[in-house]
């Protein structure tokens, strides 16, 4: 064998034996390049072979497969990704996530010395939004922090990805590192901040290693340095740092609790000087916009949803994986038409949009655009993308009953209501499961509407939304009670 094989190097491909078959392959005198993943779980672990410029996919694949990958052969790689609309993850996969000169030979590096005002304008005019789940416009929060007079700045990456279902930044940092440090580069040249730090979660140990090879060989190269430098801050595990606030505590050497606001962190935020916090895929989707300008990123996608999003597909469904589709495309086509369907092969009975504390949706909402404003009208969020797929074996009152329990596991302890109010929903969950009279819905109706208005965070205020929505939409999962006592929930 003389072809040149790329063989990723990322958490799941690993973990399904990867190393191994990259190692077969080698000793079969193919060229290995451990590259990044392109986002196809279902397909990992996935290897591409090189000719004549083409490359051909071949998977899934264990290390016996590596002497006839004919038989598992999946198609021209550029036509698995065709239908996708690759804005933000156009070169992840394409080379070793390492490999400087292939990163530049690919358009990176192209745009650090754009003039600041202009990389705020085209954040702006793209109508780029936080992808780590609000939603909020990056460009204004760039604007403040910009404007603010100080004599230090940060830019902050939020790589804390706690959500289940989730893995987005994981491929990013495994398979394209310089992006993101790219990124935070223009956010600092926009803002004025001349340092940087990623807040990277524990479990994603590749990811760690990764991000310091690249950091190391920027600051070498001379990219990272004395206008800008980038830091790696390892957290300790604590999902609730993945809120802004907490993780700013974190990285002060401070319990991961949720500081109270005003002031915004623009303005005052990392030991009390302007900070902008955006999470890995907001970051990572500046390159693109300062080097096409933000009008041709605005005129991706659906209204005031502009641009793309890497959905996120995993649970119970055939095609687990990335896909990056641009804002529009309805839940239906993501489950049916992207993922095939459940894995098991029954009926979808649920689809939980968002994150663990994000709504459950039925069927009957597969027409719905996945769109920010889409989902709100059906009183979901997009969150970070991820998608969870259900068949209709699950039990929504289980389901309910664990969102409570991982608020209460997950809960920084500083406000009351997220931090009793989890506990005594689950305790009111296992009494309604056990057939309990109404007055439990009364109580839980209470307790929903004292977490959402009153907690200090997203943590214990988004945690009622996947219980409200399993009992409005399987209201037979939730004993024998009838129908007026179920709808004071909702």
């Amino acid at each position: 064998m003389t072809d040149r094989a790329f063989v990723p190097h990322e958490s799941v491909a690993d973990a399904l034996g990867a190393a191994e078959i990259a190692g077969a392959l080698a000793a079969a005198g193919s060229a290995v390049t451990r590259n990044g993943s392109r986002g196809l779980l279902w397909a990992e672990p996935m290897v591409e072979l090189e000719r004549d410029g083409r490359r051909t996919a071949y998977g899934p694949l264990s290390p016996d497969d590596t002497g006839a990958l004919e038989a598992h052969e999946l198609g021209p790689v550029e036509d698995l990704l065709a239908r996708q609309t690759r804005v933000i993850f156009g070169t992840c996969g394409t080379y070793a996530a390492t490999d400087l000169e292939a990163y530049r030979a690919h358009g990176g590096y192209r745009t650090l010395e754009t003039e600041p005002q202009r990389i705020l304008d085209e954040v702006i005019t793209a109508g780029l939004r936080g992808y780590g789940g609000a939603g909020f416009p990056a460009g204004r929060k760039w604007q403040t922090a910009a404007e603010t007079e100080a004599d230090q700045k940060y830019v902050i990456a939020n790589a804390d990805e706690g959500d289940s279902g989730t893995f987005a930044d994981r491929l990013l940092m495994e398979g394209d590192p310089f992006l993101l440090l790219e990124g935070m580069q223009l956010a600092g040249r926009a803002i004025g901040a001349t340092r940087g730090v990623i807040y990277l979660r524990s479990e994603y140990p590749l990811a760690a290693d990764v991000l310091s090879q690249a950091i190391d060989i920027a600051r070498a190269d001379g990219i990272l340095g004395e206008d800008f430098d980038v830091e790696l801050f390892v957290g300790a595990g604590a999902y609730v740092c993945g809120e802004a606030t907490a993780l700013l505590e974190s990285l002060e050497g401070k319990r991961g609790e949720v500081r109270t606001k005003p002031p915004p962190m623009a303005v005052r935020g990392l030991f009390g000087k302007p900070t902008v916090v955006n999470n890995v895929v907001t970051l990572c989707a500046v390159p693109w916009i300062v080097r096409h300008g933000g009008a041709a990123y605005a005129a991706l996608g659906v209204g005031a949803s502009t641009g793309t999003m890497p959905f996120q597909l995993s649970g119970n469904v055939r095609r687990g994986g990335l896909y990056e589709l641009e804002f529009g495309v309805t839940l239906g086509e993501l489950v049916n038409e992207w993922g095939g369907g459940t894995r098991s092969g029954r009926p979808v009975r649920a689809v939980q949009v968002g994150g663990p504390l994000g709504a459950y949706l039925t069927p009957r909402h597969f027409d719905t655009p996945m769109t920010y404003e889409a989902l709100r009208a059906v009183d979901a969020e997009i969150g970070h993308g991820g998608v969870v797929v259900f068949d209709d074996t699950v039990d929504m009152a289980e389901q309910a009953r664990y969102a409570f329990e991982f608020c209460a596991l997950e809960s920084c302890g500083k406000c009351t209501p997220c931090r009793i109010g989890s506990l005594r929903g689950a305790e009111l969950i296992g009494q309604i499961q056990g057939g309990a009279g109404a007055d439990r819905f009364d109580l839980l109706d209470d307790l929903c509407g004292v977490m959402e208005e009153t907690s200090l965070c997203s943590v214990g205020s988004m945690t009622p939304k996947p219980v409200r929505s399993a009992i409005a939409h399987f209201p037979e999962d939730f004993g024998q009670l009838g129908a007026e006592e179920r709808r004071r929930c909702v």
